[in-house]
């Protein structure tokens, strides 16, 4: 999983009273070298999080040509994730904001309430056919502030030949009644069962919302006997021996690595694993829920946003330009490139037209929801925290995961 693509980066380091003030040498905003008339013509300003891709790559030139499109040029600067959301809140409050700026989506809530990105009522961005539970990570009180390039997310990749050994058979692994079953047939046959990501941070967070979700848990009550469950299936797996202890510590990188050893039946990943996984001959099913059917997962992903500029004229060209990256035509490759799902129907019937062994992944994306949803925007960093530490206490056996839940919903009540 590349740093670029992980796109799970804690929460906690995009609050805006976290901004530290950074060295913003060459990172011209919107108004720099453009024209300011609104006319057509001129330079626009466009950040993204993908500084591994040059002036020479696939992206770069899909945006310039989408530029030339809409009648203007393109000055692109790519930012490593961790930084690009300080670096634009700082832009923003010197009213020196890119014209475009592609951004991890749990950001997009704390950029609406800094005042710096605008609703698509305004800047007339069109998001019709975008899937509701991509587009939610962009709502905030009912206004559209974005447009996602693509998704991923989570679901469970396996290997086939350990499952095979064990007489486990995973079209038959609908809900975590049968999860179970098939994980503790894989222990008994000798090798281990599950991996996934427990760390305390929003890593962490990302991987449990699943099965939080998964068990009909809400984000706004974390004592709930639904969420306890989940919290319980996670500590049963380790203390029955069917997870190792290393789960607590594992990043989404170290967890794979454990999968790759060959000797697990089963790890919680995402979509950026998937070229890998095929290589070893590993398949996938969607997180099952409790109760059956595939469970909620986070979507990770960017939006497309056009922050505020002092000339709204501006916004005409900005909106072509993102309307011709976010085309069938054009997204499907870049979602390709990018390990994502397509955000539109009509995109991810292109791409299984392309890659008919996408169908799990479009299936988990279909059924995923964006961890700022639900309106919950900016309260969500505070929330996440505390279930993570609530994980945590329950995985090392601090808590009960009863206790941990319950001091988690007061912490996060009480902020």
């Amino acid at each position: 999983m590349s740093t670029n693509n992980t796109r799970t980066r804690a929460l906690g380091a995009i609050a805006i009273g976290a901004v530290a003030v950074g060295v913003l040498a060459g990172c011209s905003g919107g108004a720099t070298g453009s024209s300011t008339d609104g006319s057509a013509g001129g330079t626009y300003t466009f950040w993204d999080p993908y500084p591994q891709y040059d002036a020479s790559s696939d992206w770069a030139k899909v945006i310039d040509k989408c530029a030339a499109d809409a009648g203007v040029t393109i000055e692109r600067t790519g930012f490593d994730t961790s930084d690009l959301t300080s670096k634009a809140l700082l832009a923003g409050q010197q009213g020196d904001s890119p014209d475009i700026l592609l951004i991890d989506n749990p950001a997009v809530s704390t950029l609406v309430e800094a005042g710096i990105v605008t609703s698509t009522d305004e800047n007339n961005l069109q998001v019709g056919d975008v899937a509701q539970n991509i587009l939610g990570a962009s709502v905030v009180d009912g206004k559209t502030y974005g447009v996602p390039i693509g998704a991923n997310t989570l679901a469970l990749y396996y290997n086939p030949t350990v499952l095979s050994a064990a007489g486990v058979d995973p079209s038959s692994i609908t809900d975590w009644s049968s999860l179970n079953s098939a994980l503790e047939k894989v222990v008994a046959s000798g090798k281990k069962g599950i991996t996934f990501s427990g760390i305390g941070t929003e890593e962490g967070s990302f991987q449990f919302l699943p099965w939080f979700w998964g068990s009909g848990a809400d984000l706004t009550k974390l004592d709930s006997a639904q969420a306890v469950s989940a919290v319980q299936l996670w500590t049963d797996w380790v203390q029955k021996g069917w997870a190792p202890n290393s789960v607590i510590n594992n990043t989404q990188t170290t967890s794979w690595q454990e999968f790759e050893t060959g000797d697990f039946g089963f790890a919680e990943n995402g979509t950026w694993q998937k070229a890998g996984a095929a290589k070893a001959g590993y398949q996938v099913i969607p997180i099952p829920g409790a109760k059956g059917g595939a469970a909620p997962a986070p979507t990770g992903g960017e939006f497309l946003t056009l922050p505020v500029q002092k000339d709204a004229g501006r916004y005409a060209a900005s909106s072509k330009i993102v309307e011709c990256l976010t085309s069938t035509a054009n997204v499907v490759g870049t979602d390709n490139t990018l390990n994502y799902i397509a955000a539109t129907p009509e995109a991810q019937k292109e791409q299984l037209a392309q890659d008919p062994t996408l169908e799990p992944w479009v299936e988990a994306v279909n059924a995923a929801k964006a961890r700022t949803g639900d309106n919950l925007g900016t309260k969500y960093p505070v929330i996440s925290e505390q279930l993570w530490t609530a994980v945590q206490n329950s995985l090392t056996g601090a808590q009960s995961p009863q206790d941990a839940l319950k001091a988690a919903q007061q912490a996060a009540s009480s902020k």
